[in-house]
């Protein structure tokens, strides 16, 4: 439907709309661990509905998965971005890593992060 609430007939339009909504199903947020000089920084990228809403317990769960990893954040930074008409919120979240702590594979922080967001776990 579209928004005036008629059958949406252009083939362009249900192409990009069948393309778009794939995408959502298939990756619907983003997890990446990265350098950034002597720290380490754990983004997660989270679309913002259409509606404008976000989902409350993103930095609930973020936490969770890091306490699950016996990981500490350090600090966070939340924002909200615009890329290609699209609502992201990204948390930055600063990784812990004092010398008494075990070291957490960054594939692994990835990987349990975003089965906690997912509800995977």
């Amino acid at each position: 439907m579209q928004a005036d609430g008629k059958k949406m007939v252009d083939p362009n339009k249900q192409t990009a709309l069948c393309s778009r909504l794939r995408m959502e199903l298939l990756n619907p947020l983003r997890v990446a661990v990265v350098s950034t000089g002597p720290d380490t920084e754990l983004l997660v990228a989270n679309p913002v509905e259409l509606s404008g809403r976000r989902r409350p317990l993103v930095f609930h769960d973020i936490t969770l998965a890091l306490k699950m990893l016996n990981a500490c954040a350090f600090s966070v930074k939340i924002g909200r971005y615009m890329i290609h008409d699209r609502g992201w919120s990204v948390y930055r979240v600063l990784l812990d890593e004092r010398e008494e702590r075990p070291t957490v594979p960054r594939m692994k922080i990835e990987e349990d992060v975003k089965k906690v967001l997912m509800g995977w776990e």
